[in-house]
């Protein structure tokens, strides 16, 4: 049997969800009623039964030749419906007996406005992951003065916008805001120069120099580089710069600093 890979599956998922992500603004607010759906859901749902959903999937992917690990199982506001993570693939719904996978988003009607029922859990999920991070992990620039919010930036030093975003990063500091970069190489080939970044013993000199055109070397050192691909993977992300809110709601791609300022003190 043909197995297909956790790579494969991950790039089919990144094919999927492009044109969402690419369309990201500074639109997205924190799903406030969501989360008292789902966290009531969650209240009836047994560790057991997750368990079990989680145990399914993992049974019935084996038998489907697909070579990925499911890391947990959620429940979502939509009876039968489960957010299941899996070990550097972006998540996806799957039903009670583990025999589909389903991705996209998953909205509820008929209670006023529609209530996208996939963004509280991927906000939840996302938070966690990411204030797991250990700060030394990651390149830090501190906001000037009181700091009144902080974003994390899935980052490809060779990325048009990461370096544009990286040109106003004292504006965006100046505002507030903690910017916390974690390593997003989006291909093999810049691997090697996001690796000497964080091997650099002034990590902040080589990523701007970096991203200025400007190549980078260092001694190989222990890093988190694959680590953070595979978190960002994890977390759905499938370009760069990916940024999210310390609430886990993710708020860009690139965005002015006016309005990146005002997005993460909005999504705190």
């Amino acid at each position: 049997m043909k197995k297909l890979t956790l790579a494969t599956l991950a790039v089919t998922c990144s094919l999927l969800v492009a044109c969402n992500n690419a369309s990201s603004t500074d639109t997205a607010s924190k799903p406030a009623k969501t989360q008292t759906t789902s966290a009531n859901i969650a209240k009836n749902t047994t560790d057991k039964q997750l368990s079990d959903v989680a145990k399914a999937l993992q049974d019935n992917l084996d038998k489907s030749g697909i070579d990925i690990t499911v890391t947990s199982a959620v429940a979502t506001a939509m009876p039968g419906m489960y957010w299941v993570s899996f070990e550097g693939a972006p998540a996806m719904f799957t039903d009670v007996n583990g025999e589909h996978l389903i991705q996209g988003q998953i909205v509820k009607l008929g209670d006023g406005a529609p209530i996208d029922i996939t963004s509280s859990i991927q906000a939840d999920i996302a938070k966690d992951k990411l204030s797991n991070v250990d700060k030394k992990d990651m390149i830090i620039y501190p906001a000037v003065g009181d700091t009144k919010a902080a974003i994390y930036v899935f980052s490809d030093p060779t990325c048009h916008y990461c370096q544009k975003l990286h040109s106003e990063i004292k504006q965006i500091t100046a505002g507030g805001i903690e910017v916390r970069y974690l390593a997003w190489p989006r291909g093999e080939q810049t691997i090697p120069l996001t690796e000497a970044i964080w091997c650099s013993a002034d990590r902040h000199n080589a990523l701007t120099r970096a991203k200025k055109g400007e190549n980078i070397t260092a001694p190989t050192c222990d890093n988190p580089v694959h680590s953070q691909i595979n978190l960002g993977h994890s977390l759905g992300v499938n370009g760069t710069p990916a940024i999210f809110a310390e609430s886990g709601v993710q708020i860009g791609g690139y965005l002015p600093a006016d309005r990146l300022i005002q997005a993460a003190i909005d999504n705190k």
